[in-house]
């Protein structure tokens, strides 16, 4: 009987407390009522928690919203996608270019070549105006006299078991004299420029091996790996683009030291310095040396053009004082490490690492291992402190508990899934802001194969797949058309150049004027081989998938059969496009804000492993692409990037599809605050940047009680 008793009351008790907390527990509407504070506390969800909070060293997602609000670069970009100054005031760049003196060349007046000679007739053609493009932009002349340099090379040679094995050889330069130019800017042109003076095959015989000699004894393979080298050791003509930074001043770090010029070039040489392994290494490579010149002035010389190094500086600066090798040294004796382990002890195994200290707006509190991370705000700011209190990531791995806790208001963002946006949309509570991303998808012919060598049939194959379709019923419109191979939302993609239209007879008719013929089955065919081939992509993906379904019944009604395969990631990857071996892909790209797209399209960059999978080959694209990396001028950067847009356009080495469109969504009572001059607050709606963003303003984010009429 009690049995029966207790049964019944348990479910009226449970039914009475969830009555009574309907009263009590604070709903989305009413959540700051009872702790005012929440209104100063930014929570945002991650799936998964940090790794390293180190701007040198962070690879992973997590990790860089963490050391974006900790850390600060020298740069960063402003709201059009430029280049703005941060812990740099501003910044100048100019050039040292040198040309050596070939005593075999003889010049175009008959005479050989001089240093003197060379500054002479130069600076008359100065003078005389024979030379306008240089004008206001070489500032000065000199000879430099010939010198002896010695150095080493390492090379890779197998061992005795084969096995790859490094020797280090040692080389004496002989340098000739050379004349050095300091010019205003940077000019890829410069020497082309000198060419009516010094002739056109100036220094195309140069004789190397009269100046470089190997002092070690080598065998003949180990000699002749380092003569590969000797071009880059001894070079006619040598740009040295120089980078120089005004620092700000006053700026502290979160324990009070002063920022200054050592810290930066601490921060460079920490990222060279091998054994920290930093994945940053590739982007500061181009830096020949960098100079303190005083502690608020800092010069970056660079060994070769090489423009993409300059947004390398919006990574933030490391504290030198606590990351040396005094403050490395006791770090290890306060944790009593063993002898064994301090000889391998590097940055990477630093506590600083999970206890970050920077300049940035936030200061790091506390990290508690897949639960959370919890900031400070830095009142001392340079520019301002920020509106709210506290940054906090909770990591919560399970994205239906993140949309409960969202919705709830126990978080202020979290990544909503495209099934979830709309009903955010439709829930006056929320405002949100839908934009195009840094990438695209496309399929991707392989330009190898015979089948797809002609720039015609991969046009053809483009007019067949009607791409408004794909937008339509797969992307749920929640994406735009693409023509090529920059993000649309920079100033590197051009606007004019109108898509692929949807032409399946006009593909048809454009491979038949190439001899493709229907046969009785329907197929196309030419020289007795069917036009058929395979198409793989990776298997996890539905929206690709789909593409492939719709391209493959696209085709076939043109005669063109595509058979399609699915492999899991690695195997797809392994197997197929690091190899190169297969026929067409579908993929896609995250690309960034600098307009060096080298690695994916140039030529020499088609091998196994590299990005050019597609094996893309065009001359002209491959010099447009050379001289978009060495070019340093915004406005000529634009121009260049245009004609390769239209270049690649043509040549429809991919059938460009889509960019999608990311949505973030956040309570309408998260505003900007602009503070007027006598104390009083106006709010702003959020809005996105050209690019997308909406967190350019974070700073100036915070939760109201009410939410504002706008």
């Amino acid at each position: 009987m009690w049995l029966k008793r207790l049964l019944i009351l348990i479910p009226l008790l449970l039914t009475a407390i969830l009555l009574q907390s309907y009263f009590w527990v604070p709903t989305y509407e009413t959540q700051a009522k009872g702790n005012p504070k929440r209104l100063l506390k930014y929570i945002e969800a991650s799936s998964g928690d940090a790794k390293i909070l180190n701007p040198i060293l962070n690879a992973d997602s997590a990790s860089s919203s963490i050391v974006g609000m900790v850390f600060e670069g020298l740069l960063d970009l402003n709201e059009n996608l430029a280049l703005r100054g941060r812990l740099a005031t501003d910044w100048t760049i100019t050039e040292q270019a040198y040309l050596l003196v070939d005593p075999d060349a003889q010049l175009p007046n008959g005479k050989s070549a001089t240093a003197a000679r060379l500054e002479r007739l130069i600076q008359h053609a100065l003078d005389s105006g024979s030379l306008p493009e240089l004008n206001g932009v070489l500032l000065h002349i000199r000879q430099i006299p010939s010198e002896v340099r010695t150095t080493t090379v390492e090379v890779r040679t197998p061992d005795e078991n084969d096995q790859p094995k490094t020797t280090s050889v040692a080389v004496s330069i002989n340098v000739p004299e050379r004349v050095a130019f300091m010019l205003s800017r940077v000019d890829q042109d410069f020497f082309h420029r000198l060419t009516p003076i010094i002739g056109e095959q100036y220094g195309n015989n140069f004789q190397l091996d009269k100046y470089i000699h190997i002092t070690d004894p080598v065998d003949e393979i180990v000699e002749t790996l380092v003569k590969a080298q000797f071009p880059s050791l001894l070079s006619v003509t040598e740009h040295n683009p120089e980078l120089l930074f005004h620092l700000r001043q006053r700026v502290k770090f979160h324990d009070g030291q002063e920022f200054n010029a050592e810290d930066v070039k601490f921060t460079y040489d920490s990222i060279m310095n091998p054994r920290n392994i930093s994945p940053r290494t590739s982007d500061f490579e181009p830096i020949k040396y960098v100079e303190v010149l005083d502690s608020y002035t800092i010069r970056m010389v660079y060994k070769r053009l090489y423009s993409p190094a300059i947004t390398a500086w919006t990574m933030g600066i490391l504290p030198e004082h606590l990351l040396n090798e005094t403050a490395m040294q006791a770090e290890m004796d306060e944790r009593d490490l063993s002898e064994a382990t301090r000889e391998t002890f590097g940055m990477r195994d630093s506590q600083f690492n999970r206890s970050p200290i920077g300049v940035g707006p936030y200061r790091f509190v506390e990290w508690q291992g897949d639960q959370f991370i919890k900031l400070d705000r830095n009142d001392d700011y340079w520019d301002g402190p920020p509106e709210y209190e506290q940054y906090i990531v909770r990591i919560i791995p399970d994205l239906l508990i993140q949309e409960v806790e969202f919705r709830t208001g126990a978080i202020d963002f979290y990544s909503a899934l495209p099934h979830q946006v709309a009903r955010y949309r439709e829930d006056d509570t929320y405002q949100n802001f839908s934009s195009l991303g840094f990438g695209y998808v496309y399929i991707g012919y392989n330009n190898r194969k015979p089948l797809f060598a002609n720039p015609q049939v991969r046009q053809a194959m483009s007019m067949a797949i009607n791409v408004d379709e794909i937008i339509q019923y797969i992307m749920y419109n929640e994406a735009e058309r693409v023509t090529g191979p920059f993000p649309k939302v920079t100033e590197w993609y051009d606007e004019s150049i109108q898509p692929v239209p949807y032409d399946p007879d006009g593909a048809r008719a454009l491979l038949e004027s190439l001899g493709w013929k229907k046969n009785a089955d329907g197929w196309l065919e030419k020289d007795g081989k069917i036009f058929e081939f395979n198409m793989v992509t990776n298997s996890g993906n539905p929206i690709r998938k789909n593409i492939m379904s719709i391209a493959q019944n696209a085709w076939k009604k043109i005669g063109i059969k595509c058979n399609t395969q699915y492999f899991e990631w690695a195997v797809f990857l392994k197997d197929f496009i690091n190899t190169g071996d297969f026929d067409a892909t579908v993929l896609g790209w995250s690309m960034g804000i600098d307009p060096d797209l080298f690695q994916i399209w140039h030529s020499s960059q088609a091998g196994p492993q590299q990005l050019n999978f597609v094996g893309y080959n065009s001359p002209e694209a491959d010099d447009l692409i050379v001289r978009i990396r060495q070019e340093y001028d915004r406005d000529q950067q634009r121009v260049l990037t245009h004609q390769l847009h239209q270049v690649i356009h043509d040549d429809q080495p991919y059938t460009f599809l889509y960019a999608a469109k990311g949505t973030r969504i956040l309570d309408k009572k998260i505003v900007i605050v602009n503070r007027e001059p006598d104390g009083t607050e106006q709010y702003e709606k959020i809005y996105p940047l050209k690019s997308g963003a909406i967190r350019f303003y974070f700073n100036k984010w915070r939760k109201l009680e009410h939410t504002p009429a706008f």
